[in-house]
């Protein structure tokens, strides 16, 4: 048992350490539809009048130092001039238990849609941030602080142990061309690529997602306040930062008003090692303005079922006026209902 938890401590501690020295990585979270803010700013009031989602993330339960996320995003799609514009702010706070490494972000965002033809719309979208980052180690314990006798003296360490916060400035952007049946969404996050150096050159690099996906209505909500929906929805994305790239693909299944999903996560890509294998278990319900999401990542490697893969749950209150809606698509005034999941 000690050897277990000496092996994941130091394996947190890698994971760490190994940041003053390779690339950032963000959080990717296992419901991106209802954290979609964080990943593209021209979702910002693309599916709800307004919203407000919270999420949390446990990542590697298994660890001594286990990866928690907590965000909060919120947006509101403004009625004039045209419906046009909407505006969105998003919170994001990462934190490993044992270790005290945090990172915190906020961003607000901006995106822009319009009708392209009588049956498809592009919204597009901007994004600016401010993020906070520090790593504390006093509670470290170095070797020039062991006795021969395998004590602990006591004495301070003459290790460098003074790492100031990291504090910088990041810029994004995003379309999504969408349906009534199907969408297409690519972004870029950190195009300016901000160092985040405790000592050495160390850079948050631009982050590149591109995904999609089809709707097939089984039962196809009408106009009208009492509608009810069964749709099967198929999804893929790839994304890439730095050097690190992956594909998922999945579907999600809504017979309102449950949502089950499933995503295969890190499909092997030629030239890839080692990949960490990850089916993503979805479940999500509506009720009212209220909608509830979980999902569980299962480990298939022997890797990733040892860190115990993670558990992420959204709440979200949300606006959406399917009369008034109906009434200006009749008109022309409005947008088709883009079908991503909300889960």
């Amino acid at each position: 048992m000690l050897l277990s938890v000496s092996s994941h401590f130091v394996a947190a501690t890698t994971l760490l350490l190994t940041a003053a020295t390779a690339q950032a990585q963000d959080v990717y979270f296992s419901q991106p539809f209802a954290t979609r803010l964080y990943t593209n700013p021209a979702y910002t009031g693309l599916l709800d009048d307004y919203s407000l989602t919270f999420g949390f993330r446990n990542q590697f339960p298994s660890l001594v130092g286990t990866f928690k996320t907590n965000y909060l995003a919120a947006d509101l799609r403004l009625d004039k001039p045209g419906r046009h514009h909407a505006i969105g702010l998003v919170f994001n706070h990462d934190r490993t238990g044992e270790l005290n490494y945090t990172r915190f972000e906020v961003g607000g965002n901006y995106a822009y849609h319009t009708r392209l033809t009588k049956t498809l719309a592009l919204s597009g979208g901007l994004n600016a941030s401010y993020g906070r980052q520090q790593s504390p180690v006093n509670n470290f314990l170095f070797g020039d602080q062991i006795a021969d006798d395998g004590t602990v003296t006591g004495n301070p360490s003459a290790e460098l142990t003074n790492y100031p916060p990291v504090n910088y400035f990041s810029i994004g952007t995003g379309a999504v061309l969408y349906s009534e049946n199907s969408w297409l969404s690519i972004s870029g996050q950190h195009l300016n690529q901000p160092s985040l150096a405790f000592r050495r050159s160390t850079n948050l690099p631009m982050a590149l997602n591109l995904s999609g996906g089809y709707k097939f209505f089984l039962l196809k909500p009408g106009p009208g306040v009492a509608t009810r929906e069964v749709s099967l929805t198929p999804t893929a994305a790839y994304s890439r930062q730095g050097a690190s790239q992956r594909i998922e693909t999945g579907a999600y299944f809504t017979a309102s008003p449950i949502t089950l999903g499933a995503m295969y996560r890190n499909i092997i890509l030629p030239g890839s090692v080692n990949q960490q294998q990850v089916l993503a278990a979805i479940v999500g319900v509506s009720v009212g303005a209220l909608r509830i999401g979980y999902s569980y990542d299962v480990g298939l490697t022997p890797l990733s079922s040892d860190l115990g893969g993670a558990h992420e749950i959204t709440l979200t209150l949300r606006s959406f006026d399917k009369l008034e809606n109906a009434y200006r698509r009749l008109k022309r005034r409005d947008y088709p209902l883009a079908p991503c999941p909300a889960f």
